[in-house]
């Protein structure tokens, strides 16, 4: 048997590896298992994040933005260029480029604070009540080994969900790994899902070039988010880069060829349609990633819905046993995923030193903040609207449109606005709602005010740069109390 570790984290994602170097940090003799492997067959930290999600999508979408650019918007600049091409093997090599820098990334800071890092499945082993250490079996392939650890953090992610009418082959049907890699602009996609991969990834491609047909199931378009919000963007991506949005759809099957992927569903009126694209990406949510954990041998409870049952401190029912990410309750946000590894980790060294769990803070889910990766960009924290109209709170609302901005302007992306949403007694900000230019950035500082509950007032006395987009949140919060000055 192998020495005993402080801390074996299973998974190398954002939830994971931000633990396993948070709990090195804090002097924990700590171990990093990770299953992920790259096209080579080596091992890629960062888990779906770092390798097939955030990171290379954000670099597919911001070089299909800039040939988008070239090609629509650059004219207004008084810029003018011709024969523009997409060379689609040059955009993927330079995403994958990117890609295995933040992962090797990840293996020199490994290396910088004495993580080890082992390549394989972990799997936790029942033990008994006298065992005052856990075994975790890794596994990679012929190679099995065994670690003996004195904390567990189960950090394993989720996976796409599956529709259970066909088959992912990344060929013709394509998940958010598939819709990474396609090596020239598909004529026509489809997309099944206007969630957050769905929307991005079809962005990528109708920017490049393909017509997007995206079929959702529910009935509203982008139902978690604030609703004045969600239909001023479904106005906006109709038109440009051009989307055929249809929601309230009913699938009724998915057949292939060689040339074309056909899907026959009902429309939001009950008629048959009938959809033929060359390539059909399939993004209807993620499933937490709990196969190869084999929870019913160690007794690890799992929810109802097949996630890990933790408390408000990510404790599960088994001691000293933890999970974080996306395999337990909350957002599927890779954010998310890392405060909780950061606060799991200083919950290990409280206790290591003998003070109670409470003596540290748990992630406050109220103060998260969402993002949406399409242009304009979509960004919100706290409460909506319809949340608050349900939950009978007074409150009031003040916005501002990025048109009349004057960076804005200057940059030509006037789309969207700002929504602040205030308690209408105590003026405490409940909610900031964004869709406009860089609001990725611009959340930020309501995130902040928010965790400091601060009030509208308070940010429309902060004094912003001007010209500049934050602005904009400043106009919104000044309006909360009708004092908006440019409009």
């Amino acid at each position: 048997m192998s020495e005993i570790a402080d801390v074996a984290v299973i998974g190398g994602g954002p939830g994971g590896y931000v633990a396993a170097i948070r709990c090195a940090q804090l002097g924990l003799n700590t171990v990093c298992i990770d299953a992920w492997k790259n096209a080579r067959g080596r091992a890629s930290l960062g888990g779906t994040c770092l390798n097939v999600g955030c990171i290379p999508s954000k670099a597919l979408l911001e070089s299909s933005e800039q040939y988008f650019q070239i090609q629509h918007k650059i004219s207004a600049h008084g810029i003018q260029v011709e024969n523009a091409t997409v060379d689609v093997p040059a955009m993927i090599a330079r995403k994958d480029k990117i890609v295995t820098t933040f992962t090797t990334g990840i293996a020199s800071l490994f290396k910088k604070n004495k993580v080890k890092s082992m390549l394989g499945t972990g799997r936790l082993l029942k033990r008994t009540d006298k065992d005052d250490t856990w075994r975790v079996e890794v596994n990679d392939g012929e190679n099995k080994q065994t670690i003996q650890a004195r904390y567990v953090i189960v950090a394993t992610g989720s996976v796409p969900r599956q529709l259970p009418m066909i088959d992912i082959d990344n060929e013709k049907i394509l998940d958010n790994v598939g819709a990474l890699d396609l090596s020239e602009v598909p004529a026509n996609l489809g997309v099944i899902g206007a969630g957050v991969i769905g929307l991005e990834m079809g962005s990528v491609w109708r920017r490049l070039g393909s017509e997007v047909t995206v079929l959702e199931a529910m009935p509203d378009f982008l139902a978690a988010a604030d609703d004045q919000i969600a239909k001023e963007a479904k106005k906006i991506f109709s038109k440009e880069p051009g989307l055929a949005i249809h929601t309230g759809i009913e699938i009724e099957s998915i057949k292939t060829s060689k040339k074309s992927v056909t899907v026959q569903y009902r429309d939001a009126d009950g008629n048959e349609q009938k959809l033929e694209v060359d390539k059909l990406i399939v993004a209807i949510g993620r499933v937490p990633n709990t196969r190869d954990l084999e929870a019913d041998e160690s007794g690890l409870d799992l929810d109802e819905r097949g996630f890990i049952a933790v408390d408000e401190y990510c404790q599960t029912n088994l001691t000293n046993v933890y999970a974080v990410g996306d395999v337990v309750r909350g957002p599927m946000l890779a954010h998310k995923a890392s405060e909780e590894g950061v606060a799991v980790a200083e919950a290990i060294a409280a206790r290591e030193k003998g003070h109670q769990l409470k003596s540290t803070e748990p992630v406050n889910f109220d103060t998260i903040p969402w993002v949406i990766y399409t242009a304009p960009e979509i960004a919100w924290v706290g409460k909506t609207e319809q949340e608050l109209k349900k939950a009978g709170v007074a409150y009031k609302v003040g916005q501002f449109p990025f048109i009349a901005n004057g960076r804005a302007r200057a940059m030509n992306t006037t789309s969207g606005f700002i929504k602040v949403i205030a308690d209408a007694d105590t003026d405490r900000i409940l909610g900031i709602h964004m869709l406009g230019p860089h609001v990725s950035e611009l959340i930020s500082e309501a995130v902040m005010a928010m965790e400091f509950a601060a009030s509208s007032e308070d940010i429309a006395s902060i004094v912003h740069a001007h010209p500049s987009l934050s602005e904009v949140l400043h106009e919104a919060s000044l309006d909360t109390n009708k004092r908006a000055l440019h409009i």
